[in-house]
């Protein structure tokens, strides 16, 4: 190999380091806004709850900000309307039952818990849907647009795989509703069902992993730039 050769490869090897460097240095910056997310979220969820966002506040709400937060509201649940999103929990394989709590402000979607396949219908849990007004508390929750993985949500065979707020409120003719849902603490329902509180915070942390691989990357390039550098015809 001639040395003009040599030098191109040493000059290629080189940029891929210093690409290789950034993207090390991407996913550093990146674990460090995963813990700060992961901080915030804790705090969200030790602290007292405030009363759900109203309408004022709702062009606001977004995921980074407003996620877990623990919040409270008071209505009358529309128990008729409640949809029911499939779901799969340490408790197995079912459904969340999302009922809208009308406040006297707007409507507000509540996941009230797990149901397994043997509560679908509203009547072998009829117990535990109170009427009259009620408090709910729980966990502010972004809306869940367009389905879940390969499955997208039907409204027309009412079938739901994610908790599509604007869907959801919009199949079931609801009036001025909340842009996010709300996930009910474990408060018991009367006759157990449904089962809440079983929100599952995870926020996975690969960032540490890309960074090293990156950071490998570019120390292999730098060597292979170095070899060539230095190596005679």
């Amino acid at each position: 190999m001639t040395r003009a050769r040599r030098a191109g490869f040493a000059a290629a090897a080189l940029i891929a380091a210093m690409l290789f460097a950034g993207l090390g240095m991407w996913q550093v910056e990146r674990r460090a806004w995963k813990h700060e997310l992961i901080a915030a979220v804790d705090a969200r969820i030790a602290a007292a709850p405030v009363a759900a966002p109203g309408p004022d506040a709702w062009p606001r709400i977004n995921a980074s900000d407003d996620a877990y937060r623990r919040v409270t509201a008071t209505g009358v649940f529309r128990h008729d309307r409640e949809t029911l999103v499939q779901a799969v929990t340490e408790r197995g394989a079912g459904f969340w039952v999302l009922t809208p709590l009308e406040t006297p402000r707007f409507t507000l979607l509540v996941n009230r818990g797990f149901v397994p396949s043997s509560r679908r219908e509203a009547a072998t849990r009829a117990a535990g849907n109170v009427a009259g007004p009620v408090t709910v508390s729980g966990l502010l929750r972004v809306s869940e647009p367009g389905g879940a993985f390969l499955r997208d949500n039907d409204p027309a065979a009412n079938r739901w795989f994610s908790r599509d707020v604007a869907a959801i409120a919009k199949a079931r003719g609801l009036g001025r509703t909340a842009p996010y849902f709300v996930d009910a603490d474990a408060a018991p329902n009367a006759g157990g069902y449904p089962v809440g509180g079983l929100t599952v915070v995870r926020f996975r942390d690969h960032h540490l992993i890309y960074a090293l691989t990156w950071f490998a990357l570019c120390a292999l390039s730098l060597f292979f730039a170095w070899r060539l550098w230095h190596s005679r015809d």
